[in-house]
């Protein structure tokens, strides 16, 4: 991310459907190279921001730049960008190396140059001994790699992934994840991946973007977005949190506002005093074993509910049950104050 001029730059953009507000004025700035994610539920505008980058929608208002280049009103084919989808969009009846080759058979290259420049890019996904077969003779990760490798092999300035891993299953959609991340490290392209998944954004990107209702909520690093949210929407979207409403706040931590707390932030009958340690008793109401954590839900004397997420490992000696009279521990360094409008109102968590 040397080049100074950003890759992307949104200025007030607004997409309004009728009386809907789809994007509300959103500014933002994408850094070239940068692997830039837009995360949010159904609904929340972040979509739509991809389509209006892409040319396939027209803003109501503001402007859209690639490279310092105003774009806003340019068609699809007119902007520097590609798009990868969620079907992958593989002609069935060409070879796996004839797809990669078509977007450079359309911009009207030669023969042997559109071939050797689809080879590198299957080499580049790990596809360079798949050329001769059909999309059918492939699996659903490798046709992914394949719609990859298309997209990238016209040299666009910014790669636009529209949810592109959602129609894989879990293992899979893990393992792409990590030769995603390592494709565009290597090729070097800004990547603007959309996703309603938080542990993909935060796995993947640099920098993410939570979108609620139109507008950005916050923006940040996948660890500042984690450990510092801004909102209670972003707590509660980016990761599981337990939030305290104001009453609750001020009985357990002695203080007003709405906060949050991380499950692996809690600990049960850890024993742990001092100055800095939080000490809430209650009842265990469910034991959920994930295999490498243990997750207990208590139900705080407090009135509110937690999770408390424990490590699967040889330091546990107990296993608490329904039922069990617990006492869950946390430290004053791991509370997150929650701003914005919905702090004031908060309902208990």
């Amino acid at each position: 991310m040397t080049d100074p001029q950003p890759a992307i730059r949104l200025t007030g953009l607004t997409k309004e459907f009728g009386a809907v507000t789809a994007v509300d004025h959103v500014d933002l700035e994408i850094a070239a190279g940068e692997f830039f994610s837009m995360l949010g539920p159904s609904g929340s505008g972040k979509t739509t921001v991809l389509r209006l980058i892409a040319g396939f929608e027209q803003p109501t208002g503001g402007t859209i730049e690639l490279f310092g280049d105003d774009v806003t009103k340019r068609a699809p084919f007119d902007r520097d960008v590609n798009t990868v989808f969620q079907d992958y969009a593989l002609f069935p009846h060409m070879s796996v190396l004839e797809n990669v080759a078509y977007g450079l058979r359309v911009r009207g290259i030669g023969r042997r140059e559109r071939i050797e420049r689809a080879r590198r890019a299957l080499a580049s996904v790990r596809l360079e001994q798949m050329g001769d077969r059909k999309p059918s003779q492939l699996s659903g990760g490798q046709r992914q790699r394949v719609a990859l490798a298309r997209a990238t092999v016209v040299q666009p300035k910014v790669l636009l992934l529209d949810e592109p891993l959602g129609a894989l299953d879990l293992k899979l959609r893990e393992q792409m994840q990590v030769e995603l991340k390592e494709i565009q490290r290597e090729l070097g392209i800004t990547f603007i991946f959309v996703t309603h998944d938080q542990e993909e954004a935060l796995t993947l990107s640099d920098r993410v973007a939570v979108f609620n209702n139109g507008r950005i909520e916050q923006l940040g690093t996948p660890a500042e977005l984690y450990e510092r949210p801004g909102s209670r929407f972003v707590a509660d979207f980016v990761g599981t949190s337990n939030l305290f409403d104001d009453a609750v706040s001020r009985e357990l931590l002695g203080r007003g506002g709405v906060h949050s707390v991380r499950p692996e932030k809690m600990a049960v009958g850890s024993g742990e005093t001092g100055a800095d340690v939080r000490n809430a008793p209650g009842t265990v109401v469910e034991t959920i074993y994930l295999g490498s954590g243990i997750r207990l839900v208590v139900d705080l004397d407090a009135g509110v509910r937690v999770s408390v997420l424990e490590q699967n490992d040889r330091n546990r000696v107990h296993d608490d049950e329904r039922g069990d009279r617990v006492v869950v521990s946390w430290h004053d360094d791991d509370v997150v104050a929650l701003g914005g409008a919905d702090a004031a109102s908060a309902p208990a968590a």
